[in-house]
């Protein structure tokens, strides 16, 4: 889910939105199943929201003729997810990336588009907060959501 280059356009940096919505989709499959109670219903909103930002992905870029990147049959996990632990530290992570994404749509983007990409920055931001406090993780905020460290 990493940017190899900056987005050349608002079609492109949708589209590189896009591969982190399906990448986040596909990432909390893996998570909600090492989660219990609370947070696996949290894990299961999480993956509704990032299903509806990609469903909306797909019909914008269709309609507008452009390019609709594909999704992948799987996704390489940055670490082995093997109990709650690592679950919760990789929610973090899919948010974290996911919200860098589309912080590098933002100057590509303009109207409506720019607000969906500020909203879904912000959206990321708040779940890996809440996450980051499921997981005891300090400091639970960060100053800049998706933007590298």
């Amino acid at each position: 889910m990493r940017h190899r280059q900056a987005p050349s356009g608002p079609a492109e940096a949708l589209g590189g939105a896009l591969t982190a919505e399906y990448a986040a989709v596909w990432a909390y499959g893996v998570i909600g199943v090492r989660l219990t109670d609370a947070a696996r219903t949290a894990a299961r909103r999480a993956e509704a929201a990032h299903r509806s930002r990609r469903d909306a992905l797909v019909l914008q870029l269709s309609a507008a003729g452009g390019t609709v990147p594909a999704d992948k049959a799987g996704y390489t996990l940055p670490f082995p997810v093997t109990d709650t632990a690592s679950a919760l530290r990789l929610a973090v992570e899919v948010e974290e990336r996911t919200a860098a994404f589309w912080r590098a749509a933002l100057p590509h983007t303009t109207g409506e588009d720019r607000n969906r990409a500020l909203a879904a920055l912000t959206d990321c931001a708040v779940r890996a907060t809440r996450w980051r406090r499921t997981a005891g993780v300090t400091p639970v905020t960060v100053a800049f959501p998706g933007r590298p460290t």
